[in-house]
């Protein structure tokens, strides 16, 4: 080759080297710039940040870390910025490179959308499924379960045994249902100065994970007015209002053991207010003593023959006033309610607990009868 001519192919290579190093110098530039900055990318930012993506990363972006598909929860922290939950993402293992995520996020304008919040994600998610996963946060939720026949200071105790933390008190819970301040329809009729006792369905919950005292109650409440109101707007054969429905199953709810004799239970005391008898129901006057005060005790205690002569200033004790109590003592389930709705045809007046304490009872006609079923 003549030496004029070799001298022109190493400048044309030479500039060639040149131009690609310069290329590659640009290229990491408005990458850094891309993956350091906040503000929407230039017309040529986009360009430079798609090829590289596209052309040079483009196996990357779509290649999973692994095929585990077991969920991951990843947390995205109120104002933390794109570079370190890329890197966040990286650390948990859930991508190979952290700034790679930083720039697809910021060539598809997704880094200002990506919400602060609780996420479960998988191994076997890619780059961008996992970009659009961000976009949408789970909320993280508590489960609490309040079993059916419980008093409203036995539900905020359950609560608060099962809502660790300070978002949630128990005293705040109790003020709130004793003020009882609330417009839901099957609300307006409650007599005033009463409290939501027995309008704390009982029921599994799930709710924030720090919720308030309100949070719960309102819950309750929700759940009260979806599954619980419109039975009791129904027409029963006694024609009992709401609220007198749902204390007479908040007393059948703390007497019945065995689901089938709670109609059984209710017609006895159906049958016992149409003749005008006293109720003479137990747990009414378990709820009078402890609502009072008058015993140190806890929640529904075994009672002695002084106890059922205890007048209470509220009218609970069923021993010693006609008719249903003011309200009801508990918060009965569902079956309690519908035993209320439709009891049974029977003619009892008078039930015993089976002697053998296997949760049954027996029932009888007459008070003859009843002394006799009576355990010794």
């Amino acid at each position: 080759m003549k030496p004029v001519k070799l001298l022109i192919n190493l400048g044309l290579c030479a500039a060639a080297m040149g131009a690609l190093a310069y290329a590659g110098l640009q290229l990491r530039s408005r990458l850094s710039i891309a993956s350091a900055g906040t503000s929407q990318l230039t017309g040529l930012d986009q360009l430079f940040v798609g090829n590289y993506i596209e052309l040079l990363r483009g196996a990357d972006l779509n290649r999973p870390i692994s095929n585990d598909p077991t969920p991951q929860t990843f947390v995205v922290k109120n104002g933390e910025a794109m570079s370190q939950v890329g890197a966040n993402l990286q650390k948990a293992g859930l991508i190979r490179d952290g700034d790679l995520f930083r720039l697809y996020v910021r060539f598809k304008k997704l880094d200002s959308t990506i919400q602060a919040g609780t996420y479960q994600l998988r191994q076997n998610m890619t780059v961008p499924e996992i970009a659009q996963a961000l976009q949408r946060a789970i909320a993280v939720e508590a489960q609490v379960v309040i079993p059916e026949g419980k008093r409203l200071e036995e539900v905020a105790e359950l609560l608060k045994q099962q809502l660790p933390g300070d978002s949630f008190s128990a005293s705040d819970f109790i003020r709130l249902v004793r003020k009882a301040n609330y417009a839901y329809p099957f609300l307006k009729d409650l007599p005033d100065g009463a409290s939501l006792e027995g309008y704390l369905f009982p029921n599994t919950y799930r709710v924030p994970q720090n919720p308030t005292a309100q949070d719960v109650l309102l819950k309750m409440l929700d759940t009260f007015g979806e599954q619980v109101a419109p039975l009791l707007n129904k027409p029963n054969p006694k024609g009992l209002s709401p609220r007198q429905v749902l204390t007479l199953a908040s007393i059948v709810e703390r007497e019945a053991v065995r689901s089938a004799e709670r109609p059984i239970i209710a017609n006895v005391y159906l049958n016992r207010l149409g003749q005008g008898m006293l109720l003479q129901a137990d747990p009414t006057t378990q709820y009078a003593l402890e609502f009072t005060g008058k015993k140190g005790a806890k929640w529904w205690q075994d009672l002695v023959v002084e106890d059922y002569k205890y007048k209470d200033p509220y009218g609970f004790n069923t021993y010693q006033y006609s008719g249903l109590p003011p309200g009801p003592i508990a918060s009965p389930g569902l079956s309690s309610i519908q035993a209320v709705l439709n009891p049974d045809n029977d003619k009892y007046l008078f039930f015993v607990a089976n002697c053998n304490k296997d949760g049954g009872h027996q029932f009888s006609n007459t008070f003859a009868e009843h002394v006799k079923k009576l355990c010794q």
